[in-house]
Protein backbone atom coordinates (compact mmCIF):
# COMPACT_ATOMS: atom_id res chain seq x y z
CA UNK A 1 0.00 0.00 0.00
CA UNK A 2 1.39 3.37 -1.04
CA UNK A 3 0.19 6.79 0.20
CA UNK A 4 1.31 9.74 -1.95
CA UNK A 5 0.77 13.45 -1.39
CA UNK A 6 -0.55 15.16 -4.52
CA UNK A 7 -2.21 18.46 -5.46
CA UNK A 8 -4.72 19.86 -7.93
CA UNK A 9 -5.27 23.47 -9.05
CA UNK A 10 -7.77 25.69 -7.22
CA UNK A 11 -8.71 29.28 -7.95
CA UNK A 12 -6.43 32.27 -7.30
CA UNK A 13 -3.04 30.52 -7.61
CA UNK A 14 -3.83 27.89 -4.99
CA UNK A 15 -3.18 24.14 -5.08
CA UNK A 16 -5.43 21.86 -3.04
CA UNK A 17 -3.65 18.95 -1.35
CA UNK A 18 -4.95 15.38 -1.30
CA UNK A 19 -3.73 11.86 -0.53
CA UNK A 20 -3.50 9.28 -3.31
CA UNK A 21 -3.89 5.66 -2.16
CA UNK A 22 -2.64 2.76 -4.28
CA UNK A 23 -4.31 0.32 -4.39
CA UNK A 24 -7.63 1.85 -3.37
CA UNK A 25 -8.79 1.55 0.24
CA UNK A 26 -12.25 1.29 1.77
CA UNK A 27 -13.61 4.67 2.85
CA UNK A 28 -14.22 4.36 6.62
CA UNK A 29 -17.51 6.33 6.28
CA UNK A 30 -19.07 4.88 3.11
CA UNK A 31 -17.31 1.49 2.86
CA UNK A 32 -16.69 2.12 -0.84
CA UNK A 33 -13.23 1.87 -2.38
CA UNK A 34 -11.52 5.21 -2.92
CA UNK A 35 -8.18 6.41 -4.25
CA UNK A 36 -8.32 9.94 -2.78
CA UNK A 37 -8.65 11.77 0.50
CA UNK A 38 -8.84 15.56 0.13
CA UNK A 39 -7.22 17.58 2.89
CA UNK A 40 -8.31 21.00 4.15
CA UNK A 41 -4.92 22.29 3.14
CA UNK A 42 -3.60 24.26 0.21
CA UNK A 43 -0.33 25.61 -1.17
CA UNK A 44 0.34 28.79 -3.09
CA UNK A 45 1.29 28.06 -6.69
CA UNK A 46 4.65 29.75 -7.39
CA UNK A 47 4.81 31.47 -3.99
CA UNK A 48 5.82 35.08 -4.44
CA UNK A 49 5.97 36.74 -1.01
CA UNK A 50 7.83 35.64 2.16
CA UNK A 51 4.45 35.06 3.81
CA UNK A 52 3.35 32.66 1.00
CA UNK A 53 6.66 30.80 1.11
CA UNK A 54 6.39 30.39 4.89
CA UNK A 55 2.80 29.18 4.52
CA UNK A 56 3.87 26.58 1.95
CA UNK A 57 6.69 25.38 4.19
CA UNK A 58 4.49 24.88 7.27
CA UNK A 59 1.64 23.33 5.27
CA UNK A 60 4.00 20.84 3.61
CA UNK A 61 5.31 19.74 7.02
CA UNK A 62 1.74 19.22 8.26
CA UNK A 63 0.74 17.30 5.10
CA UNK A 64 3.78 14.99 5.40
CA UNK A 65 2.72 14.20 8.98
CA UNK A 66 -0.74 13.24 7.74
CA UNK A 67 0.84 10.95 5.10
CA UNK A 68 2.85 9.21 7.83
CA UNK A 69 -0.25 8.92 10.04
CA UNK A 70 -2.34 7.36 7.24
CA UNK A 71 0.48 4.93 6.37
CA UNK A 72 0.62 3.81 10.00
CA UNK A 73 -3.17 3.40 10.16
CA UNK A 74 -3.13 1.27 7.02
CA UNK A 75 -0.29 -0.90 8.33
CA UNK A 76 -2.44 -1.56 11.44
CA UNK A 77 -5.33 -2.40 9.09
CA UNK A 78 -7.60 0.27 10.57
CA UNK A 79 -9.22 0.58 7.13
CA UNK A 80 -9.80 -3.17 6.79
CA UNK A 81 -7.67 -3.17 3.65
CA UNK A 82 -5.41 -6.10 4.58
CA UNK A 83 -8.35 -8.13 5.80
CA UNK A 84 -10.00 -7.60 2.43
CA UNK A 85 -6.84 -8.64 0.56
CA UNK A 86 -6.48 -11.80 2.64
CA UNK A 87 -9.97 -12.85 1.63
CA UNK A 88 -8.82 -13.15 -2.00
CA UNK A 89 -9.09 -16.45 -3.86
CA UNK A 90 -5.75 -18.29 -3.71
CA UNK A 91 -6.73 -20.55 -6.63
CA UNK A 92 -7.23 -17.50 -8.84
CA UNK A 93 -3.95 -16.04 -7.58
CA UNK A 94 -2.08 -19.27 -8.42
CA UNK A 95 -3.81 -19.44 -11.82
CA UNK A 96 -2.61 -15.92 -12.62
CA UNK A 97 0.96 -16.85 -11.62
CA UNK A 98 0.76 -19.91 -13.87
CA UNK A 99 -0.62 -17.93 -16.83
CA UNK A 100 2.31 -15.50 -16.65
CA UNK A 101 4.60 -18.44 -17.44
CA UNK A 102 2.70 -19.59 -20.52
CA UNK A 103 5.02 -17.82 -22.94
CA UNK A 104 8.20 -17.12 -20.98
CA UNK A 105 8.75 -20.21 -18.81
CA UNK A 106 9.48 -23.79 -19.85
CA UNK A 107 7.92 -24.92 -16.54
CA UNK A 108 4.42 -23.79 -17.54
CA UNK A 109 3.27 -27.42 -17.83
CA UNK A 110 4.37 -28.14 -14.27
CA UNK A 111 2.54 -25.06 -13.00
CA UNK A 112 -0.62 -26.25 -14.73
CA UNK A 113 -0.23 -29.74 -13.25
CA UNK A 114 0.26 -28.25 -9.78
CA UNK A 115 -2.93 -26.27 -10.26
CA UNK A 116 -4.87 -29.46 -11.05
CA UNK A 117 -3.71 -31.18 -7.84
CA UNK A 118 -4.35 -28.00 -5.85
CA UNK A 119 -7.92 -27.77 -7.15
CA UNK A 120 -8.60 -31.39 -6.24
CA UNK A 121 -7.13 -30.95 -2.75
CA UNK A 122 -9.08 -27.75 -2.03
CA UNK A 123 -12.22 -28.74 -3.99
CA UNK A 124 -11.52 -25.54 -5.97
CA UNK A 125 -12.17 -23.39 -2.92
CA UNK A 126 -9.28 -21.75 -1.06
CA UNK A 127 -8.97 -18.23 0.33
CA UNK A 128 -5.73 -16.57 1.37
CA UNK A 129 -6.93 -16.78 4.97
CA UNK A 130 -7.09 -20.61 4.63
CA UNK A 131 -3.34 -20.83 4.12
CA UNK A 132 -1.80 -22.06 7.35
CA UNK A 133 1.19 -24.25 8.18
CA UNK A 134 -1.16 -27.22 8.66
CA UNK A 135 -2.77 -26.55 5.26
CA UNK A 136 0.68 -26.61 3.61
CA UNK A 137 1.70 -29.81 5.41
CA UNK A 138 -1.58 -31.48 4.44
CA UNK A 139 -1.11 -30.51 0.78
CA UNK A 140 2.44 -31.89 0.86
CA UNK A 141 1.09 -35.18 2.23
CA UNK A 142 -1.61 -35.17 -0.45
CA UNK A 143 0.99 -34.91 -3.21
CA UNK A 144 3.03 -37.74 -1.68
CA UNK A 145 0.08 -40.12 -1.48
CA UNK A 146 -2.27 -39.18 -4.33
CA UNK A 147 -2.64 -40.99 -7.65
CA UNK A 148 -1.10 -39.55 -10.78
CA UNK A 149 -3.43 -37.90 -13.28
CA UNK A 150 -1.37 -39.46 -16.07
CA UNK A 151 -1.79 -43.01 -14.72
CA UNK A 152 -4.81 -43.69 -12.52
CA UNK A 153 -3.22 -46.90 -11.23
CA UNK A 154 0.11 -45.35 -10.25
CA UNK A 155 0.96 -43.08 -7.35
CA UNK A 156 2.43 -39.70 -8.16
CA UNK A 157 6.21 -40.07 -8.09
CA UNK A 158 8.12 -38.39 -5.29
CA UNK A 159 10.13 -36.24 -7.70
CA UNK A 160 6.94 -35.10 -9.45
CA UNK A 161 5.46 -34.28 -6.05
CA UNK A 162 8.66 -32.35 -5.25
CA UNK A 163 8.35 -30.33 -8.45
CA UNK A 164 4.68 -29.48 -7.86
CA UNK A 165 5.19 -28.64 -4.18
CA UNK A 166 8.01 -26.26 -5.13
CA UNK A 167 5.59 -24.39 -7.42
CA UNK A 168 3.12 -24.17 -4.53
CA UNK A 169 5.88 -22.85 -2.23
CA UNK A 170 6.84 -20.25 -4.85
CA UNK A 171 3.25 -19.00 -4.82
CA UNK A 172 3.32 -18.84 -1.00
CA UNK A 173 6.50 -16.77 -1.16
CA UNK A 174 4.93 -14.35 -3.63
CA UNK A 175 1.71 -14.09 -1.60
CA UNK A 176 3.71 -13.20 1.52
CA UNK A 177 5.66 -10.64 -0.47
CA UNK A 178 2.35 -9.13 -1.65
CA UNK A 179 1.16 -9.07 2.02
CA UNK A 180 -1.74 -11.39 1.19
CA UNK A 181 -0.74 -13.77 3.98
CA UNK A 182 0.65 -12.79 7.36
CA UNK A 183 3.52 -15.27 7.72
CA UNK A 184 6.23 -16.61 5.43
CA UNK A 185 4.88 -20.15 5.06
CA UNK A 186 7.37 -20.91 2.30
CA UNK A 187 10.19 -20.85 4.85
CA UNK A 188 8.27 -22.65 7.57
CA UNK A 189 6.94 -25.70 5.71
CA UNK A 190 9.35 -28.62 5.19
CA UNK A 191 10.20 -29.36 1.53
CA UNK A 192 9.79 -32.71 -0.19
CA UNK A 193 13.11 -34.51 -0.50
CA UNK A 194 14.37 -35.47 -3.94
CA UNK A 195 14.43 -39.19 -4.65
CA UNK A 196 17.47 -40.44 -6.52
CA UNK A 197 16.48 -42.13 -9.74
CA UNK A 198 18.33 -44.48 -12.05
CA UNK A 199 19.63 -42.54 -15.04
CA UNK A 200 20.32 -44.82 -17.95
CA UNK A 201 23.15 -43.95 -20.33
CA UNK A 202 25.27 -45.49 -23.06
CA UNK A 203 28.85 -46.53 -22.50
CA UNK A 204 31.45 -45.26 -24.94
CA UNK A 205 31.50 -48.70 -26.64
CA UNK A 206 27.71 -48.68 -27.04
CA UNK A 207 27.79 -45.14 -28.41
CA UNK A 208 30.40 -46.16 -31.01
CA UNK A 209 28.25 -49.15 -32.07
CA UNK A 210 25.18 -46.96 -32.32
CA UNK A 211 27.00 -44.45 -34.52
CA UNK A 212 27.82 -47.09 -37.15
CA UNK A 213 24.36 -48.72 -37.03
CA UNK A 214 21.70 -47.65 -39.53
CA UNK A 215 18.46 -46.18 -38.21
CA UNK A 216 15.13 -46.39 -40.07
CA UNK A 217 14.91 -42.62 -39.68
CA UNK A 218 18.30 -41.00 -40.49
CA UNK A 219 17.15 -37.63 -39.11
CA UNK A 220 16.40 -39.28 -35.75
CA UNK A 221 19.90 -40.77 -35.73
CA UNK A 222 21.45 -37.36 -36.45
CA UNK A 223 19.46 -35.73 -33.64
CA UNK A 224 20.40 -38.46 -31.17
CA UNK A 225 24.11 -38.32 -31.98
CA UNK A 226 24.00 -34.50 -31.74
CA UNK A 227 22.51 -34.83 -28.25
CA UNK A 228 25.41 -37.09 -27.19
CA UNK A 229 27.93 -34.66 -28.72
CA UNK A 230 26.38 -31.57 -27.06
CA UNK A 231 24.11 -32.62 -24.19
CA UNK A 232 21.18 -30.71 -25.75
CA UNK A 233 17.64 -31.65 -24.70
CA UNK A 234 15.13 -32.80 -27.31
CA UNK A 235 13.17 -29.52 -26.88
CA UNK A 236 16.28 -27.47 -27.76
CA UNK A 237 17.32 -29.74 -30.63
CA UNK A 238 13.82 -29.60 -32.12
CA UNK A 239 13.83 -25.79 -32.31
CA UNK A 240 17.49 -25.47 -33.33
CA UNK A 241 18.01 -23.30 -36.43
CA UNK A 242 20.95 -23.07 -38.79
CA UNK A 243 21.50 -19.47 -37.72
CA UNK A 244 22.14 -20.57 -34.11
CA UNK A 245 25.21 -22.53 -35.24
CA UNK A 246 27.97 -19.95 -35.47
CA UNK A 247 31.72 -19.89 -36.07
CA UNK A 248 34.64 -17.69 -35.09
CA UNK A 249 38.36 -18.16 -35.76
CA UNK A 250 39.13 -17.73 -32.07
CA UNK A 251 36.43 -20.00 -30.63
CA UNK A 252 35.60 -22.40 -33.47
CA UNK A 253 32.02 -23.66 -33.79
CA UNK A 254 29.44 -22.94 -31.10
CA UNK A 255 25.67 -22.85 -30.66
CA UNK A 256 24.09 -19.62 -29.41
CA UNK A 257 20.58 -20.47 -28.20
CA UNK A 258 17.94 -19.99 -25.47
CA UNK A 259 17.02 -23.03 -23.40
CA UNK A 260 13.33 -23.80 -23.76
CA UNK A 261 13.09 -25.20 -20.21
CA UNK A 262 14.93 -22.52 -18.22
CA UNK A 263 14.83 -19.61 -20.73
CA UNK A 264 18.55 -19.13 -20.07
CA UNK A 265 20.67 -17.87 -22.96
CA UNK A 266 23.59 -20.22 -23.60
CA UNK A 267 26.76 -20.33 -25.69
CA UNK A 268 27.68 -23.98 -26.24
CA UNK A 269 30.95 -24.97 -27.99
CA UNK A 270 30.57 -27.92 -30.39
CA UNK A 271 33.11 -30.01 -32.25
CA UNK A 272 33.79 -29.92 -35.99
CA UNK A 273 32.62 -33.54 -36.12
CA UNK A 274 29.23 -32.59 -34.64
CA UNK A 275 28.80 -29.81 -37.21
CA UNK A 276 29.69 -32.12 -40.12
CA UNK A 277 27.09 -34.56 -38.82
CA UNK A 278 24.36 -32.02 -39.66
CA UNK A 279 25.19 -31.83 -43.35
CA UNK A 280 24.73 -28.86 -45.71
CA UNK A 281 23.46 -25.72 -43.93
CA UNK A 282 20.07 -24.27 -44.86
CA UNK A 283 18.54 -20.81 -44.40
CA UNK A 284 19.40 -18.91 -41.20
CA UNK A 285 15.86 -19.16 -39.74
CA UNK A 286 15.22 -22.71 -40.94
CA UNK A 287 14.83 -25.40 -38.27
CA UNK A 288 17.35 -28.20 -38.76
CA UNK A 289 15.01 -30.92 -37.48
CA UNK A 290 11.65 -29.48 -38.56
CA UNK A 291 10.59 -32.81 -40.14
CA UNK A 292 11.26 -34.77 -36.95
CA UNK A 293 8.35 -35.15 -34.51
CA UNK A 294 8.24 -36.81 -31.08
CA UNK A 295 5.54 -39.47 -31.03
CA UNK A 296 4.84 -43.10 -30.14
CA UNK A 297 6.30 -44.07 -33.52
CA UNK A 298 9.40 -42.04 -32.64
CA UNK A 299 9.91 -44.27 -29.57
CA UNK A 300 9.41 -47.44 -31.64
CA UNK A 301 12.06 -46.33 -34.15
CA UNK A 302 14.43 -45.56 -31.29
CA UNK A 303 13.90 -49.02 -29.79
CA UNK A 304 14.53 -50.76 -33.13
CA UNK A 305 17.73 -48.81 -33.61
CA UNK A 306 18.98 -49.88 -30.17
CA UNK A 307 18.26 -53.54 -30.89
CA UNK A 308 20.08 -53.33 -34.24
CA UNK A 309 23.13 -52.00 -32.39
CA UNK A 310 22.93 -54.86 -29.87
CA UNK A 311 21.89 -52.56 -26.99
CA UNK A 312 19.30 -54.06 -24.64
CA UNK A 313 18.94 -50.99 -22.39
CA UNK A 314 15.66 -49.10 -22.37
CA UNK A 315 16.78 -45.82 -23.92
CA UNK A 316 14.70 -42.67 -24.33
CA UNK A 317 15.89 -39.57 -26.16
CA UNK A 318 16.69 -37.85 -22.86
CA UNK A 319 19.17 -40.64 -22.07
CA UNK A 320 21.44 -39.25 -24.80
CA UNK A 321 21.81 -36.12 -22.65
CA UNK A 322 22.67 -38.39 -19.70
CA UNK A 323 25.21 -40.12 -21.93
CA UNK A 324 26.88 -36.79 -22.76
CA UNK A 325 27.24 -35.90 -19.07
CA UNK A 326 28.47 -39.33 -18.03
CA UNK A 327 31.01 -39.68 -20.85
CA UNK A 328 32.36 -36.17 -20.26
CA UNK A 329 32.96 -36.89 -16.56
CA UNK A 330 34.42 -40.34 -17.24
CA UNK A 331 36.87 -38.75 -19.70
CA UNK A 332 38.09 -36.33 -17.04
CA UNK A 333 36.10 -33.15 -17.72
CA UNK A 334 35.57 -31.32 -14.44
CA UNK A 335 32.02 -31.23 -13.06
CA UNK A 336 31.79 -27.42 -13.17
CA UNK A 337 32.45 -27.40 -16.93
CA UNK A 338 29.96 -30.20 -17.53
CA UNK A 339 27.37 -28.32 -15.47
CA UNK A 340 27.86 -25.18 -17.58
CA UNK A 341 27.63 -27.15 -20.83
CA UNK A 342 24.39 -28.77 -19.69
CA UNK A 343 23.01 -25.34 -18.81
CA UNK A 344 22.32 -26.31 -15.19
CA UNK A 345 21.66 -23.40 -12.83
CA UNK A 346 22.75 -25.40 -9.78
CA UNK A 347 25.84 -27.60 -9.53
CA UNK A 348 23.84 -30.01 -7.35
CA UNK A 349 21.81 -30.98 -10.42
CA UNK A 350 24.98 -32.18 -12.13
CA UNK A 351 26.37 -34.05 -9.12
CA UNK A 352 24.04 -36.99 -9.73
CA UNK A 353 26.22 -37.87 -12.74
CA UNK A 354 29.33 -37.81 -10.58
CA UNK A 355 27.70 -40.45 -8.37
CA UNK A 356 27.19 -42.64 -11.44
CA UNK A 357 30.91 -42.38 -12.26
CA UNK A 358 31.87 -43.24 -8.66
CA UNK A 359 29.67 -46.33 -8.86
CA UNK A 360 31.35 -47.41 -12.09
CA UNK A 361 34.76 -47.00 -10.45
CA UNK A 362 33.61 -49.20 -7.58
CA UNK A 363 32.39 -51.87 -10.01
CA UNK A 364 35.75 -51.74 -11.85
CA UNK A 365 37.71 -52.06 -8.60
CA UNK A 366 35.70 -55.12 -7.55
CA UNK A 367 36.57 -56.98 -10.77
CA UNK A 368 40.10 -57.77 -9.57
CA UNK A 369 39.93 -60.62 -7.05
CA UNK A 370 42.09 -63.39 -5.68
CA UNK A 371 40.88 -66.94 -6.17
Amino acid sequence: MKVTLRNKPMSKRKLRLYLDFWPAIANPNTGKDTRREFLDLYLFDRAQSPMEREHNKETKILADRIVSKRSLEISKDEYGFLEKKRDQDFIQYFTAMSDKRKVSDGNYGNWQSTLKYLKVFTKDNCRMSDLTLKFCEDFREHLLTTQSFKSKKAKLSQNAALSYFNKFKAALKEAYKDKLITENLNDRVDPIKQEETHREFLTNEEFQRLAITDCDNPLLKTAALLSVFTGLRWSDIKKLTWGEIQFSKAEGYYIRYTQKKTRGTETLPISDQAVKLLGTPGEQNEQIFKRLHYSAHFAILLGRWMLKAGISKKITFHNFRHTFATLQLSHGTDIYTVSKMLGHKDLKTTQVYAKIIDQKKREAADKIKLN
